[in-house]
């Protein structure tokens, strides 16, 4: 099947041999976004940008991967009108606050969660789950989804190359699933599960045998020993278990 602009990422990312192609995708799109808040391309200068990083914000995580990317002009610019746009909402909250009336009864029957009951715990929680970067990265991961399944269905070198594959983290694979079902036909889904599921129980094994190795090459009995491939077997045990790159350091503004 002849490549396709959209398709290229995605078969680069599985050609990258890693744990996991979505892992690999994450880190380069969440990149790709940093750069284009806070890189040379001085996005943050622009007014349509920064009208809409002002009233989505950023994630803890963002800020802080943000903050590490070493921009200290943009990281203030973006501040000084989110600020802004926070005292206005923090202004409109407070103008129409009225505190709750909970009985003694509702207190005590109220079931313990971390679900905010006042409107300013409301309107907090909403304003930390909003960020620029995550939603523009779920747009971007929901399209990659897409072309996954697209090029599952059409091309039999990448179904091949998925084969033979090192498999998905535990967490982009539960994603794959859900995504399998609305987007494979009845015979398609088993097809699919049968080779996934084989794929990812081998895979898993694999990785659980290179951490057990590396513990077996603290005895004293193994000095010398052939270290195998578990040399970094704790940052892909982390990866395959919960995605992300642990041993990746603060990806920096390029100068």
């Amino acid at each position: 099947m002849k490549e396709q602009l959209y398709t290229i990422p995605l078969n680069d990312a599985v050609d990258a041999k890693d744990e996991c192609p979505f892992c690999f995708i994450e880190r380069s799109v969440e990149q790709d976004l940093i750069d284009f808040v806070l890189g040379s391309s001085a996005s943050y200068m622009e007014a349509d940008v920064r009208e809409m990083t002002d009233k989505a914000g950023f994630c803890r995580a963002h800020f802080q991967k943000m903050f590490d990317y070493g921009n200290t002009l943009g990281n203030a610019w973006i501040l000084k009108t989110h600020y802004r746009q926070m005292i206005h909402e923090f202004r409109e909250q407070a103008k129409n606050h009225t505190p709750g009336k909970l009985s003694l009864k509702d207190k005590l029957m109220r079931p313990k969660s971390d679900a905010p009951v006042s409107s300013f715990g409301i309107w907090v929680k909403k304003k930390e789950e909003s960020c620029y970067v995550c939603k523009q990265f779920a747009d971007t991961y929901e399209r990659y989804m897409d072309t996954f399944f697209y090029l599952y269905k059409q091309d039999d070198a990448f179904r091949e190359k998925i084969r033979n594959s090192k498999g998905f983290c535990l967490s982009h694979f539960g994603d794959l699933c859900d995504a399998a079902e609305l987007k494979l036909g009845d015979k398609e889904k088993t097809e699919f599960y049968n080779m996934v599921l084989p794929l990812m129980e081998k895979n898993l094994e694999r990785v659980s045998e290179d951490v057990a190795w590396m513990v077996e090459m603290f005895d004293y009995q193994n000095a010398g020993a052939d270290w195998k491939n578990s040399k970094d077997a704790i940052q892909r045990g982390m990866q395959k278990l919960k995605g992300g790159y642990p041993a990746d350091g603060p990806y920096k503004m390029k100068k």
